[in-house]
C-alpha cells in the first residue's frame, strides 16, 4: 500500500500566498519601491524620451505617445498602466520621471490588467530641489476618461493630476484640496487648448462625482 503525500496546511497556505501577492519582482534600475513591505513607488528622472520644456503643456502633449511605445500600453483589458511624475528642479524646466508599471494585477470582466501605483518620490542625481507638478498614468484602452477612484480627493498627491488613454485622450484634473470652497476642475485636452468639461463640487470631492458643465444640479 502506497501512503499518500500529505502537504503540511501551512506550506499550502504559504503557496497560496506566494500565488496571489502582487509581484513586486519588476523593479529597475529606473523604477522601485521605497519600501519593501509597501506599495509606495520611486522613479528616475529624467526620462530621454520626453524632452523637458518651460511650457508643462508641451511637455504633457509628448508624454502620451512615448508611453504608448512601451510593451502592452495599448492591449486593452490585457494591457499594462503606466504611471510617473511631472516635475521642475527649481529652473523652470519641467521634466518626468521614467515611467513605472509596477502595481498589482486587477480583474476586469473575465481577463486582467496590470494597474500602476503611483509614483511619490523623483531621483534626480543632477537636481539639488525637486518639486512635483502632477502625477500621471495611462489608460491601455479607449475611450477612458478619469475614472471615479482617479478624481477621489484621497487619490491626490499633488496639483495636477494628469491621465491619458491609448488614443492619447488627455484629461487634467486640478483638484484644489487646499481650498474647501473650490470645487475641482476637470479639463480635456482639445487641440493646444484645454476645455473645461466638469467640476467637483466641494462636497464631492472625497468620492470623486463629476458635475457636467452646464449642470445645475
Amino acid at each position: 500500500m502506497h501512503s499518500r503525500l500529505r502537504w503540511p496546511a501551512w506550506l499550502f497556505l504559504a503557496c497560496l500566498a506566494c500565488e496571489s501577492a502582487p509581484p513586486k519582482a519588476r523593479e529597475t534600475e529606473q523604477y522601485g519601491f521605497i519600501n519593501h513591505d509597501s506599495d509606495y513607488v520611486w522613479a528616475r528622472g529624467p526620462w530621454p524620451d520626453v524632452e523637458p520644456s518651460r511650457d508643462v503643456d508641451e511637455v504633457i502633449d509628448r508624454l502620451c505617445p512615448a508611453i504608448m511605445k512601451l510593451p502592452n500600453a495599448t492591449d486593452r483589458d490585457y494591457g499594462q498602466e503606466y504611471c510617473g511624475l511631472i516635475y521642475s528642479r527649481g529652473d523652470g524646466v519641467y521634466r518626468v520621471s521614467h515611467p513605472s508599471p509596477l502595481g498589482r494585477w486587477q480583474l476586469r470582466r473575465e481577463s486582467k490588467r496590470k494597474s500602476c501605483f503611483p509614483v511619490r518620490k523623483v531621483i534626480d542625481p543632477e537636481a539639488r530641489t525637486i518639486s512635483p507638478l502632477a502625477d500621471y498614468h495611462s489608460h491601455p484602452w479607449h475611450p477612458s476618461p478619469l475614472s471615479e477612484p482617479d478624481r477621489r480627493a484621497a487619490n491626490q498627491l499633488w496639483v495636477i493630476k494628469i491621465q491619458f488613454d491609448s488614443a492619447c485622450h488627455i484629461q487634467k484634473l486640478v483638484p484644489h484640496l487646499d481650498d474647501v470652497d473650490r470645487p475641482g476642475e476637470v479639463y480635456s485636452r482639445q487641440g493646444k487648448q484645454w476645455i473645461l468639461v466638469g467640476l467637483i463640487k466641494p462636497e464631492d470631492k472625497p468620492f470623486g462625482f463629476i458635475t457636467p458643465v452646464g449642470r445645475k444640479d
